[in-house]
């Protein structure tokens, strides 16, 4: 079952495309993208990723920092990286344990062996305040991300307040 709005982040740590490790945690005040996708040298895929650095300048005008993670291991996150011009986003090896982060945030397919396509942006203080999953031939609207990343922290927690009606 994906996360829900609401729920409190699963922190992990895993290496990006450079064998740095990337941690959650090591973005305090920061909002953080967590952009899903199956595998690596996909065109679907790879026009997710181009999104995220195409749009780095705006995120990082938000105070948000976007991560891309699918189970594909550091070398070939650093070869495809390198394909597609990606020079300053983060492309998380969710390798191994196979998947895991996908697990804990419930977009692993386990009957294929990796990620669901899907958005999940995670606020300053660890919360989850937007989730999105995608079909696998849909290449996610960042728009939809942006708009999330723009609501303030005082009109999020309002909105969280509202009754039903």
């Amino acid at each position: 079952m994906v996360v829900e709005v609401g729920e409190q982040a699963g922190y992990f740590s895993i290496p990006d495309q450079n064998g740095n490790t990337i941690r959650l945690s090591a973005f305090p005040g920061k909002r953080v993208v967590l952009s899903f996708h199956p595998l690596a040298w996909t065109r679907i895929c790879a026009e997710q990723m181009k999104a995220l650095e195409a749009n780095r300048e705006t995120f990082d005008a938000l105070d948000a920092v976007a991560l891309g993670i699918s189970v594909d291991s550091v070398p070939c996150k650093r070869a495809w990286a390198g394909s597609l011009g990606i020079k300053k986003t983060r492309l998380l090896a969710d390798f191994w344990p196979h998947g895991a982060v996908a697990q804990m945030y419930g977009v692993f397919d386990s009957q294929k062996g990796y990620s669901r396509r899907a958005n999940v942006v995670v606020d300053e203080v660890g919360r989850i305040i937007f989730v999105a999953e995608y079909t696998a031939t849909t290449v996610p609207d960042m728009q939809d991300v942006l708009d999330a990343l723009r609501v303030p922290e005082k009109s999020r927690r309002a909105e969280e307040r509202a009754p039903e009606i």
